[in-house]
């Protein structure tokens, strides 16, 4: 009876399989920039012989993008029909149009820095995620590195065999070169998404190697600390991709690329290392909270996130990483959804009133925590209500002189580190007609029309606090 059994689940899995490969076979149509596989790429086993600095790092990569110009972008077609296609040359979406092309990694240099700043941007990103603050943080008197990430910038298939092992190994190299400029100065993190994940494997390689340079503090915005646990699931249909037939298995979404600056199409090996990654660092830091003295040197660490975010969760920010830090030293900035919107409206699916409240009312959290939220029901204007580490209710309420947008009713996980006036994703267009414009767009029409998902049309993608957001960092 049980090999019965074991048999019919046996083939039970065998025609989901069979099934689930059948309908990723129906996906849109794979285009070189999914497939070229670009040589000069870094990885982690470089360093020591091939890569020994940030220098060197510096140098790979722009062979890097050279050949990303001769193998992708040369044989890429143009004309009007290409006119929104990232590897069309001369495109509205062509980063080389732009006067600076940001997917590559840069340094703001200061004269008699103050201290430094990392950037790590996040999972099919760039640079450009954290532009705006790098260059405030510079203006302040702060030298800047906004690193690439290895797969990063260049074209989807980058990231169907870069490992975040690769992306710590870069983080590494540029720190150690932070580190090297400025000597004793204080050199901070600022993480965004995966790159939250990056900053705190760093932060805790560290610690536990006292050679390398420990953060000041850590910025974290939209930070991934722990991630659905079917996402290891990726690597499973990753190795599948290999076989014949089955290149489609490679990507979990693949669609037009459009944006300059971050792939729309995203690899299923992408998924994987977030997984893999996240899984590292939740296993450490709980280690870590074990030990009072190893914990206690852990820096302040400053998170922001929204409410609502469909690729990360406030839970796992709150249990699996500021509950087990050290009291007193580190907080959490939750940006709520429009109350004034959502108690007109019955469409929401969920509401995250209950998180907040909880949030507030927990008198053992040892973090402060600030909600961004309206000033009551009836307003659209915004405060930061703020309460302290222990206490059981907020403690101030500041108005910051800010109101939610019209039709805006939350923040998105995408949205957090992008200022109103961003020439691409903001809230409004460029006078510049002839680039592309990706921000606050109200179009309307019938469906399956566009290229562009209904979904992706909808998701805000700048932050109408982020003045708050830039103050608080």
């Amino acid at each position: 009876m049980k090999r019965l059994l074991s048999l019919t689940g046996m083939m039970l899995t065998f025609s989901l399989l069979v099934m689930y490969i059948s309908a990723c076979s129906t996906a849109p149509a794979l285009q070189p920039w999914h497939t070229e596989i670009l040589t000069e790429e870094f990885t982690e086993d470089m360093v020591g012989h091939q890569v020994n600095n940030f220098d060197d790092y510096m140098a790979l990569e722009e062979r890097l993008f050279r050949q990303l110009d001769e193998q992708i972008y040369a044989n890429s077609a143009t004309g009007p029909a290409h006119i929104l296609e990232r590897y069309s040359p001369g495109s509205a979406a062509d980063p080389h149009r732009q006067p600076t092309n940001w997917n590559h990694s840069f340094e703001l240099t200061s004269t008699e820095a103050v201290g430094g700043v990392l950037l790590l941007h996040g999972m099919s990103d760039s640079p450009y995620s954290l532009l705006a603050l790098g260059k405030t943080l510079n203006n302040r008197g702060y030298q800047v590195i906004g690193l690439r990430l290895p797969g990063h910038g260049t074209a989807p298939s980058g990231l169907k065999r870069a490992s975040w092992q690769d992306m710590a190994a870069a983080t590494k190299l540029a720190m150690a070169h932070l580190q090297s400029k400025l000597e004793s100065r204080p050199i901070h993190i600022i993480g965004y998404s995966t790159g939250a994940s990056l900053a705190l494997d760093y932060m805790l390689n560290a610690l536990e190697n006292q050679s390398a340079a420990t953060p000041a503090s850590l910025v974290l915005i939209s930070p991934a600390i722990r991630i659905h646990t079917a996402a290891g699931l990726a690597g499973f249909k990753s190795s599948l991709a290999a076989l014949p037939g089955l290149g489609g298995l490679a990507y979990l979404t693949v669609m037009a690329e459009f944006d300059p600056y971050k792939y729309n199409s995203f690899a299923t090996n992408a998924g994987a290392q977030v997984h893999r990654i996240t899984r590292n660092v939740d296993r450490r830091l709980q280690a870590l909270a074990q030990d009072p003295l190893a914990v206690d040197k852990v820096p302040p660490i400053l998170v922001f996130k929204s409410t609502v975010d469909s690729t990360v969760t406030t839970d796992a920010v709150v249990d699996n990483l500021l509950k087990r830090l050290p009291a007193d030293r580190n907080e959490l900035v939750l940006f709520d959804i429009n109350r004034n919107a959502a108690i007109k409206s019955a469409l929401l699916v969920s509401d995250p009133g209950p998180l907040t409240q909880r949030l507030m009312a927990d008198a053992d959290l040892p973090f402060a925590v600030t909600i961004i939220t309206n000033e009551n029901p009836y307003s659209t204007d915004v405060v930061a209500r703020h309460k302290a580490p222990f206490s059981l209710q907020a403690s101030a309420t500041e108005p910051l002189e800010l109101t939610w947008p019209s039709s805006v009713i939350s923040l998105s996980h995408v949205a957090l580190p992008i200022p109103p006036d961003d020439p691409l994703y903001g809230q409004y267009s460029p006078q510049d007609s002839e680039l592309i414009f990706l921000g606050d767009m109200a179009i309307r029409g019938e469906q399956g029309l566009l290229m562009l998902p209904a979904e992706w049309l909808l998701r805000l993608r700048y932050n109408p606090f982020y003045s708050y957001l830039q103050k608080r960092v």
